[in-house]
């Protein structure tokens, strides 16, 4: 299947399309801007508290004319525009496909080498958002604004917490079985091209990073800064920069020396990074699954969580030895006493947490909800910075495709650092209301993430998805799973190139991820908890038909507390999480049908720990035979604080092979 780099066949209908849309924009850009002024955030309200009454309504007196006397004169040329435009839909590919062509960042070709050098099987992290990047004046509506500006920080946010390096402790205990709050960038052995590094002790039960700070002490973010950063003492492409200490089961914590040399390159403590909506940055002369310099202006809480007490990072400058050993043991002993508060749920055979960073080494990533199409430009450069290869603008337009006009696409995103071999895209004909005008559906892909020494390719299959948002559609919505699971079929049968006589091809994964507008707990999403998805994938998260897992929590925030300052960055935001009574005051929650209304301080009945309506599912059907998928990691994520009324949710699957190491 060919992948389209282009949303039309040839340059002519680009020109004339752009065109078309050059006529349209002043009058769309307008109309945005009037109605948004009608429409303040309450980020805003707390802003303009200190002014004036009389100071905004003079502001909307003065620039209302304005904006309708220029909108009115823009309409006859938006018309024609119009009229160009809507035809042109139907010549339009259902996505665009974009490969990093800077050849010094791209990875993809290398990481496909790494399963053959993982003998007995391998690690994929898969994350997902809803980022509610709609017109300005729309995402207003969920009490969000400055689109624009909110693409690159979620762009750079996303890409700084998947790059960070990490300071892996690797504990060899008899009782400690389960994985301190600390992190979520965990891998069951290091991946890097320091041979030293990926050797890992077979007693070995579980791993935990403690998190990366990035460097504050300047802001000169230009080439010749990073270049000079960059050279002596840089790692090899493909190694990360890693620092790995082993640690016995012993109750005293003791780290014998031999054991604190497995530390790779110096170490110093790191302070504090403030947020920031700052100017696009060049990529980085580093390779693309590294931290860059001048990243680090995201990474802005002081801590990952309420455990990461010690904040190391590798890089260059002294520091005493005997200093960062004693804060290791420390770090060491700490977790050993927060697995004893997480080990609770000691029937569940994977970590889980609420992490304030995205996972590292995010090898895919899903989004929704990412409408504006300069947004998505924007949303784009900065995912390449990680990601080489990008699928987006997802959808059609118009009339084409779908039973009734649709005026934006999908709003469906997927990222990858694996090579795209097959996309697909349909659109869900049964959407009502609002949700009508936009062309919601389903994005399949198909990945290559290695092949075997054999040269058969190992391949996986990632859906994404978004389905109808109107509450009370639950027919609409078992509809489009029905769909979704008829579509995803084909979409296999037609891209395998496979038999059962003579595989060419090994599928490792099956994964669907995306924000499915209904929770595992609501009374009334009782027809989708039972749908026969879910028979056939698993949801880490569920116990069964109305029943979550009690770490579970909603990821459906409460719009109007997303400025109060508990929860307005990413670390906050984790601290309030992890308590019951945080989650109640910022997380949507169902309710019993004689609860009110009301969000904050309520003490009625409440279902669950809020309505998680954004899911990860994975499948062991249709996968290789000899092979196992596993659930590795599960975690809920704070680093978009601020910035999109969903937490994103991050999934790591072990698929082994059954291989044993010798």
């Amino acid at each position: 299947m060919v992948l389209y780099t282009s949303p039309f066949p040839n340059s002519f209908l680009s020109v004339l399309h752009s065109f078309s849309w050059g006529l349209i924009f002043p009058c769309y850009w307008l109309a945005d801007r009037l109605v948004g002024s009608f429409v303040p955030t309450t980020y805003e309200k707390r802003q303009r508290a200190d002014d004036p009454c009389y100071f905004h309504a003079l502001c909307i007196i003065i620039t209302t004319p304005i904006y309708l006397a220029l909108l009115v004169a823009s309409l006859p040329f938006a018309l024609i525009g119009f009229l160009l435009w809507s035809p042109l839909q139907s010549a339009r590919r259902p996505y665009i496909y974009s490969r990093l062509e800077d050849k010094n960042h791209a990875n993809g070709a290398t990481l496909l080498t790494e399963w053959k050098a993982a003998g007995n099987g391998k690690s994929f992290c898969f994350g997902s958002a809803n980022v509610c990047l709609l017109p300005d004046s729309l995402a207003r509506f969920n009490n969000v604004f400055n689109t624009q500006a909110r693409a690159k920080e979620i762009g750079r946010r996303i890409r700084n917490g998947a790059s960070r390096p990490q300071i892996k402790i690797y504990i060899d205990s008899p009782t400690n079985t389960s994985i301190s709050a600390a992190s979520f960038s965990s891998l069951v052995s290091p991946q890097g091209g320091d041979s030293t590094n990926r050797t890992v002790n077979a007693g070995i039960k579980r791993t935990t990073s403690m998190e990366y700070k990035g460097d504050n002490c300047g802001s000169n973010n230009s080439e010749d800064s990073r270049e000079d950063k960059s050279g002596a003492g840089e790692p090899n492409e493909g190694e990360e920069n890693t620092c790995i200490v082993r640690i016995n089961g012993e109750d005293n914590g003791h780290m014998s020396d031999t054991e604190t040399d497995t530390v790779n390159g110096q170490a110093h403590a790191s302070g504090a990074a403030e947020p920031s909506l700052e100017g696009d940055t060049e990529i980085s002369k580093t390779p693309n699954h590294k931290q860059k310099e001048g990243d680090s202006g995201s990474l802005d809480s002081y801590s990952a969580s309420r455990e990461s007490l010690v904040k190391v990072r590798v890089g260059d400058g002294t520091v005493d030895q005997s200093t960062v050993n004693n804060k290791l043991l420390y770090k060491a002993s700490i977790m050993k006493k927060t697995s004893v508060r997480k080990k609770k749920h000691t029937d569940e055979t994977f970590d889980h947490e609420i992490s304030a960073f995205f996972p590292a080494n995010l090898d895919f990533l899903c989004l929704q909800e990412v409408f504006d199409k300069r947004a998505a430009e924007k949303l784009k450069e900065q995912l390449h910075h990680y990601f080489e290869y990008i699928v987006y603008d997802v959808g059609v337009y118009s009339c084409h495709g779908c039973c009734s006009f649709k005026f934006v696409n999908s709003g469906l995103l997927f990222a990858s650092r694996y090579p795209v071999m097959d996309a697909a895209y349909h659109c869900y004909p049964n959407g009502r209301g609002m949700d009508s005008l936009a062309s919601k559906g389903a994005l399949f892909l198909k990945v290559q993430v290695g092949s075997t020494p054999q040269d058969q390719r190992i391949v996986g299959y990632i859906s994404c998805t978004h389905l109808q948002a109107i509450a009370g559609d639950t027919t609409v919505r078992c509809e489009q799973l029905d769909m979704l699971q008829d579509w995803l079929s084909e979409f296999r049968k037609s891209t395998s190139s496979s038999s059962t006589a003579n595989p060419e091809e090994l599928v490792a994964f099956d994964v669907i991820c995306g924000d499915l507008n209904f929770d595992n707990c609501s009374s009334e999403d009782k027809l989708e908890q039972q749908h026969s998805l879910f028979t056939h994938y698993k949801d880490p998260c569920r116990i069964g038909p109305g029943e979550d897992k009690p770490w579970a929590i909603g990821t459906l925030l409460d719009p109007e507390g997303l400025y109060d300052e508990e929860v307005c960055t990413p670390d906050n935001l984790q601290k309030v999480l992890e308590s019951e009574e945080g989650r109640k005051g910022y997380i949507v929650y169902p309710t019993s049908k004689n609860h009110s209304s009301s969000q904050k301080g309520r003490k009625a009945s409440l279902k669950g720990n809020g309505r998680r309506i954004d899911y990860m599912l994975y499948t062991e059907e249709g996968l290789y035979l000899e092979w196992k998928v596993e659930v590795e990691e599960f975690s809920f994520i704070t680093q978009l604080a601020g910035l999109t009324d969903h937490l994103p949710v991050a999934m790591r699957l072990m698929v082994s092979t059954g291989e044993d190491d010798p």
